[in-house]
């Protein structure tokens, strides 16, 4: 039988990958994932809040003299997820308006609830902004990323975390051997030989698990452990928790547990290494 969801997913990567050939002069190849990877990001949470955003809104405007924490409650409630945005643009609001893209994104990234600011700041994606906006390329490049469906109805989660790890998989070709990311095949067996002995004890009905990746990367095994034990389990609380070195990787692992409805807080970012 023929694989849609694959052959959708390989489109995608290709679509996505094709859009960094705009970045051409301004920005060397070795560069083309500081925007790519972060604009693919934003583009996600952007199809993912679409739904709620007026709801939202009306909700902001109602707490507007709540305090931030009561209000981000709230507002996490009328989105649907563990983060939020309150700013008027989005995506296609933005390219309405190509005289002020650079200052009208910004203005949109800053309406995000902390935990997702928190990942462009590790992307550093304001430096990029002011890069794309001195070549004026960031108009162009905002308006072919609206052209891409990322909405979850399309691209669904661990779909999505399969398009992260192609587009750095193929940014990283001429990177250092086992600088880039474990390939999926790969995490599924290790998963299956980690989980091998331990189905019984997982089947336990309410049962409350936690996964733990030290170098969590993307998040591939976190992803993939949970599918795992949801997919024997359903009923299982799963929680997981994780940290790395590299920003950009940690960006893309906690924006892709943030949409699975994880807490972000039990990821972390290190600084240097524990000796």
């Amino acid at each position: 039988m023929k694989d849609n969801s694959k052959e959708k997913t390989d489109e995608t990567v290709d679509l996505i990958w094709n859009l960094a050939e705009l970045l051409r002069g301004p920005y060397n190849k070795d560069h083309y994932r500081d925007v790519i990877l972060p604009l693919c990001v934003l583009r996600r949470f952007d199809c993912v809040l679409e739904v709620t955003k007026e709801v939202v809104l009306k909700k902001n405007e109602e707490l507007k003299v709540s305090p931030i924490k009561e209000r981000d409650i709230f507002l996490n409630q009328a989105s649907g997820y563990e983060f939020n945005n309150t700013s008027n643009y989005d995506f296609q609001k933005l390219l309405a308006d190509p005289d002020n893209i650079a200052a009208n994104l910004r203005n949109y990234i800053a309406g995000f609830s902390q935990n997702v600011r928190d990942i462009f700041e590790h992307f550093k994606f304001d430096t990029e902004i002011s890069n794309l906006d001195k070549h004026n390329i960031l108009y162009l490049v905002l308006k072919e990323f609206n052209s891409v469906n990322l909405h979850p109805d399309v691209i669904p989660n661990y779909k999505m975390g399969d398009i992260f790890e192609e587009l750095i998989y193929r940014f990283s070709e001429n990177a250092e051997a086992g600088d880039h990311f474990t390939p999926r095949e790969v995490i599924r067996l290790m998963v299956n030989l980690l989980f091998s002995n331990g189905a019984s004890v997982l089947s336990t009905r309410g049962i409350i698990t936690t996964i733990l990746d030290p170098a969590c990367g993307t998040g591939g095994m976190l992803s993939v452990s949970e599918k795992f034990i949801r997919k024997l389990n359903p009923d299982a609380q799963v929680e997981v928790f994780g940290q790395d070195f590299n920003d950009q990787s940690f960006a893309i692992c906690k924006s892709d547990m943030l949409i699975k409805g994880h807490d972000a807080s039990h990821l972390f970012i290190r600084s240097a290494m524990t000796k």
